[in-house]
């Protein structure tokens, strides 16, 4: 059932895009103001720094020239300097006594046409912020012209506030790199959430083939990128993993579909014969024997599934008790070599004298043991061995089962403990469904340990069952 506020999906290099826009824009925006900033003070203190630097050489040119009277070379040197000063305006400049009184000047429209009040002159500061109601706030340089230690007058520099503030080509910079930033930003990321949205496409394009039940797919092998590259390489070898479970799938169904078809249809067969007076008297009697063994075998083939399936579901109740392992394992031989139509003098056990003490259910132990035992005798055929050994770790105890067969062939060994799935040297030898070791490894886990394969070889096979020893 769907919700009404699900939420619409977005394409990954989409979303990835237009959060990366957002925030490019938000840190450019933020870089563009404080830049601004910068510039708009940097700009006015060079500025400052330049009257200061143009009122002293002023000064200095006065000097050289014949005090207190300012003749044509003078104005034309302070108009120069107005006009060179590499300022976005003309600033003022003035030569004033030390009254205040202006001896030159580089233009007649100014704010101070004769006098300069000598109040502003005789404050320590170079640098002064005046207000003036005509031209706005003037900023105001001084430097003092001196011959020797004799003060002869000013050289004053001033310009208004909104002059000195003014920043026109330094702003259309920002603003074009601020541009140019914002594009390659976006176009790296572009192309970046491409590359890499474009083999997570293919993937999940490829999951859903899968979905479909088409193993058959298609990635790229060539990525750089590593979390990219671990990405498409799992998923190209799940989905072989994939195709050949559903093979072995489909044969193991087969299979379990031909155990136990066969003996239906020869117990359907043998009945047939005998209802039909095919068979009659002492060959009808056999059989039926035969019929009632089969329906035997069928019948253990089910308990099998149904017991597989309660442990699957965690349906089994487990009856734990504390039991000398030496007695145990004594007693499920016993019991086996019982059940076996030969005599069994194949079989040994070397048991420590230490008595050690596990906690289990005996009726499941048993499972496991004589289930590991039918499968070594099956391995050994008529010549070879069985040997039960026993080690103890810190917390666990190991029980071998050693048999002297064939072995398991080396591309079996992984499948040994999967559902159903009967080797190609038992398939056609021996009935069953395929459920003996994986049932056993799922109680030997129940138990708290764990039932794995040592080692197999063509000199035999190896079983250890680890369980967990009682302190």
């Amino acid at each position: 059932m769907f919700t009404k506020n699900e939420r619409k999906r977005i394409p990954l290099q989409r979303y990835w895009t237009t959060r990366y826009v957002y925030t490019l824009a938000i840190g450019l925006l933020v870089v563009t103001i404080i830049s601004a900033v910068w510039i708009r003070h940097q700009t006015f203190e060079s500025r400052i720094s330049m009257m200061e630097f143009m009122a002293q050489e002023i000064a200095n040119r006065f000097v050289n020239e014949e005090p207190g009277r300012p003749d044509e070379n003078i104005q034309n040197f302070l108009e120069k300097r107005g006009q060179f000063s590499n300022m976005e305006s003309t600033p003022y400049i003035y030569i004033v006594n030390t009254e205040g009184r202006i001896l030159s000047s580089n233009t007649p429209q100014s704010p101070y046409e004769q006098r300069i009040n000598p109040s502003i002159l005789n404050k320590e500061e170079k640098v002064q912020k005046l207000s003036i109601n005509q031209a706005g706030n003037l900023y105001l340089v001084k430097q003092p012209i001196e011959l020797g230690s004799v003060l002869l007058g000013w050289a004053v520099v001033m310009d208004t506030e909104e002059h000195l503030n003014h920043v026109n080509q330094e702003y259309k910079q920002l603003f074009v790199m601020i541009a140019v930033l914002a594009v390659l930003g976006w176009a790296a990321i572009y192309f970046l959430s491409r590359r890499l949205s474009k083999p997570i496409k293919d993937v999940a394009k490829a999951a859903r083939q899968v979905q479909e039940g088409n193993y058959d797919i298609q990635l790229p092998s060539q990525v750089k990128e590593e979390e990219v590259y671990e990405l498409v390489h799992s998923f190209k070898e799940m989905s072989q993993q994939l195709q050949r479970l559903e093979g072995l799938r489909s044969e193991l169904l087969a299979g379990v579909t031909h155990e136990l078809k066969t003996p239906i249809t020869s117990v359907s067969g043998l009945l047939q014969a005998v209802k039909n007076d095919v068979v009659t008297g002492e060959e009808a009697k056999e059989f039926l024997d035969i019929s009632l063994k089969e329906t035997t075998k069928m019948k253990t083939m089910v308990e099998d599934l149904l017991a597989f399936n309660s442990f699957v579901a965690n349906a089994v109740p487990m009856n734990f008790e504390t039991y000398s392992l030496q007695n145990l394992i004594k007693e499920t031989i016993h019991q086996w070599e019982i059940t076996q139509d030969e005599q069994n003098e194949f079989i040994s056990a070397q048991l420590p004298e230490k008595d050690i003490q596990v906690r289990v259910d005996s009726v499941r132990f048993q499972q496991i043991i004589t289930n590991l035992l039918n499968n070594a005798k099956q391995a050994i055929e008529e010549t070879g061995s069985i040997e039960i050994n026993v080690n103890e770790e810190s917390k666990y105890v190991n029980i071998d089962v050693k048999d002297t067969g064939l072995g398991i062939p080396e591309e079996e060994q992984a499948f040994i403990f999967e559902r159903f799935y009967r080797g190609e040297g038992k398939k056609y030898k021996v009935g069953g469904l395929g459920l003996g070791l994986p049932f056993s490894k799922m109680i030997a886990q129940t138990l708290g340990g764990d039932l794995k394969l040592v080692s197999s070889s063509e000199t035999g096979t190896t079983f250890r069952l680890t369980l967990p020893k009682v302190e």
